[in-house]
């Protein structure tokens, strides 16, 4: 039981990683072109991933309706990251952060619509908590009279991201429960690389002047296997990890803890101010993340 409980929070491990992007991203990795970075993310996170099966798992023959489960994955990973990216580029801080909370409330949606959930009263509550916790926390950490200041496409596109990135989630439990997260992660990974791949001749005809200043420096090198090796690989095995043993409802809940860790990050490496709202926010998060796991 113990071990089944640490396997169902390893999405906490993933959601502090993707926390960690925030602090990455201002060390210099907005330099590279949105689908060029997020090609360059998944093709080293795939490698990453593969290798991984090869040396720990063994050899498996999926018939073709399973391949077309894990290319169903890999298109909705496509549509979540590529929209992220663009998207983020054409909003500001406060947006960005709020809209991150959406993620979580469309995975809950999701698993009760799709994979039949049932939402007892104590999850509700402890969701519930979380979601007010990660709005305080945003309310004092973001101006939110700038969440009027950013393009409307950029929200449209993020809130696409917030759904994809669910779906991306909740239709990889079937596969994650019949075969591993690992394995899961791996195939859904290494398939959307030649779609990402397809966009970045794209974005060089759309933006042939940003492919011309790309310093190839130590902090941008660092960001990208940052990104690749541990935001992509390394998270999102454990956020399948989590949905080998317990419900969609209960991982989406640490993805909450997200920004909360951005917040601390930026704080504790680049001297960023700290919210009025952190405490309180944070210790309405944690409740609610108790709450749902304590159940």
């Amino acid at each position: 039981m113990n071990r089944d409980r640490l396997f169902a929070a390893a999405p906490l491990l993933a959601a502090t990683l993707w926390g960690g992007m925030y602090v990455v991203s201002k060390w210099g990795f907005r330099a590279i072109p949105p689908l060029t970075l997020a090609f360059l993310r998944v093709a080293l996170g795939g490698g990453v991933l593969y290798l991984a099966v090869r040396a720990t798992t063994p050899t498996r023959s999926f018939s073709d309706r399973e391949w077309g489960r894990f290319g169903a994955l890999a298109v909705w990973l496509t549509a979540a990251l590529t929209t992220q990216f663009v998207g983020t580029e054409l909003t500001n801080a406060s947006q960005g952060s709020l809209l991150t909370v959406l993620t979580p409330i469309f995975m809950i949606a999701l698993g009760v619509a799709v994979l039949g959930e049932r939402l007892t009263r104590r999850r509700t509550a402890g969701v519930a908590l979380a979601s007010v916790g990660t709005l305080v926390v945003i309310a004092g950490q973001y101006d939110l009279q700038a969440l009027a200041g950013g393009g409307l496409s950029g929200v449209g596109l993020l809130l696409v991201s917030a759904f994809c990135f669910a779906a991306f989630s909740v239709f990889a439990k079937p596969l994650v429960r019949r075969y591993s997260a690992l394995e899961t992660a791996t195939y859904a990974t290494v398939l959307s690389v030649p779609l990402f791949g397809a966009l970045v001749p794209l974005e060089l005809w759309m933006r042939p002047d940003a492919f011309d200043s790309v310093p190839v420096t130590l902090p941008i090198v660092g960001a990208v296997l940052y990104l690749a090796v541990l935001s992509t690989a390394v998270a999102w095995f454990c956020w399948y990890k989590g949905l080998e043993y317990a419900d969609a409802s209960a991982v989406a809940v640490f993805f909450f803890a997200q920004p909360v860790v951005g917040i601390l990050l930026g704080a504790l490496f680049l001297d960023e101010r700290v919210g009025f709202g952190l405490v309180g926010g944070g210790a309405l998060l944690t409740a609610g993340v108790f709450l749902v796991h304590r159940e």
